[in-house]
């Protein structure tokens, strides 16, 4: 089920717009079994049902946005949750491969404690019943599905974390990490001073992209977890920066 979900993730991410027989179809399964697996991947919020066909919400939708390169994500997702031991207690914000990440915290670590401002990764990781979750208060962002601002300043005093995860929108040796919103910026930079290391998890298509808002400076970053895909100057300068970088596979051997 989960690599049929993953496929038909990439089906839907690649067309936009897929009839729900053409992928019974494609994938050689019955409409029903596709059926109950658009069921499931709507309930998590990475595609919608109209008529007959499985899309793709808003472009700015963070379900939207994990649909893409799914299987990538989740590679990245898995190598970062390897650093994670049983019972600690992590601190992640919004992004695509931050929600993949508490999905495998969730489902494959004991008595983990994640404390977010994602609601998003509250709804995507709330039927494990061996995670513990934490939800920041504070301005909420409806497209983002995050909490920012003072309130949420105000939340983050009284935790501290040995490690924060966060995403990315762009980097450039120039800028650095940016994000698209000064709001998730702040917030981001205020989560990572209640934390002793801040690492990023982003696909390499963000390499050599530039947001319009910086993150954090780069000697603030502990790790990089991405896909082979990075460009080879990027990586030899980050790691220059003492910013180790872990790579999964971007393609599986057939």
């Amino acid at each position: 089920m989960e690599k049929r979900s993953a496929q038909i993730l990439e089906m839907i991410s690649e067309n936009q717009r897929i009839e729900v027989s053409r992928l019974a179809e494609l994938l050689e399964v019955s409409p029903v079994t596709i059926r109950k697996d658009l069921d499931l991947l709507e309930e998590k919020g990475l595609i919608k049902r109209e008529h007959g066909f499985a899309i793709l919400g808003s472009p700015d939708d963070i379900g939207n946005r994990l649909a893409v390169n799914y299987e990538v994500k989740q590679r990245i997702a898995q190598s970062a949750a390897a650093l994670i031991k049983a019972g600690e207690t992590v601190m992640i914000e919004s992004g695509s491969c931050c929600a993949l990440l508490a999905e495998e915290l969730a489902r494959e670590k004991s008595k983990i404690t994640i404390i977010t401002n994602s609601a998003f990764i509250i709804n995507y990781v709330r039927k494990y019943s061996g995670v513990r979750l934490l939800l920041l208060g504070g301005d909420y962002q409806s497209i983002s599905q995050v909490t920012v601002g003072p309130i949420t300043r105000t939340n983050l005093e009284g935790f501290f974390v040995d490690k924060l995860f966060i995403g990315a929108d762009g980097f450039t040796q120039r800028t650095g990490f940016t994000g698209n919103d000064h709001s998730r910026a702040e917030t981001v930079r205020d989560m990572a001073r209640q934390a002793n290391t801040t690492l990023i998890l982003t696909d390499s298509k963000k390499f050599n992209h530039q947001g319009t808002v910086s993150l954090l400076p780069i000697e603030d970053i502990g790790g990089v977890f991405t896909d082979d895909g990075i460009p080879e100057a990027q990586e030899r300068y980050l790691e220059s920066r003492n910013v180790k970088v872990y790579k999964v596979p971007r393609h599986l051997p057939d």
